[in-house]
């Protein structure tokens, strides 16, 4: 809403125009790596979820305009929610680790849930990782790579580096090859079906809360 000075138009006016434009004009800086349409869709957005509260509030004024910004944060804080949002729809899309674990480390910059989410799609991809490369390496270091019961029952997976541990005893044989990749791909697939969909809650759950900011 560019509201310019003249005749008809209060000085009030003027101002609640540029504070809106200056609040704007914020998040579009803080949006770079995003197409110009979606920064153009997101301001024209944000410009009128800005203007409706005023009108849903039955009153105008620097005041109102100065409440309908900060519910919705500051320009940085809000440009995140959005860049974080781009990264795990995208991610959703192409269903690959390198975008999601992108998206949810944006995610975990904002928020204790992200971290949250972000520590356990590390984790369960490592786990997941290890088992495929145990299995793959299986045939390479036969007597060593593999699933280890040491003693203490402390439980060991290895790579098969290194030299065949003391007192130990290989739990799966020849079948760590099979059952490593299986479960190992398995454990990565769940993974990532878990997190898409802690994903999804996110962006749901912040367009929502956009929406009904006060």
């Amino acid at each position: 809403m560019k509201l310019a000075s003249g005749s008809g138009i209060s000085n009030d006016q003027t101002l609640e125009g540029q504070k809106i434009d200056a609040y704007l004009e914020g998040v579009r800086r803080e949006l770079a790596g995003l197409s110009a349409g979606q920064v153009a869709d997101i301001v024209e957005e944000l410009r009128g979820h800005i203007l409706e509260k005023t009108v849903l509030d039955g009153q105008s004024g620097l005041e109102t305009i100065d409440h309908a910004l900060a519910a919705l944060g500051s320009p940085q804080d809000l440009a995140a929610q959005y860049l974080a949002d781009d990264l795990l729809e995208r991610a959703e899309k192409r269903r690959s680790p390198t975008p999601l674990i992108r998206g949810l480390a944006r995610w975990a910059n904002m928020s204790a849930a992200g971290a949250l989410v972000l520590a356990g799609c590390l984790i369960g991809y490592f786990l997941g990782g290890s088992f495929m490369l145990a299995g793959f390496l299986k045939p390479i270091h036969p007597r060593t790579a593999g699933l280890w019961r040491l003693p203490g029952d402390v439980y060991s997976l290895r790579l098969g580096f290194g030299t065949v541990p003391a007192e130990g005893r290989e739990l799966l044989g020849w079948w760590m090859l099979p059952m490593g990749l299986v479960f190992g791909a398995g454990l990565c697939f769940l993974t990532t079906q878990i997190v898409l969909w802690c994903a999804r809650e996110f962006r749901r759950t912040a367009a929502v809360g956009r929406r009904s900011a006060p």
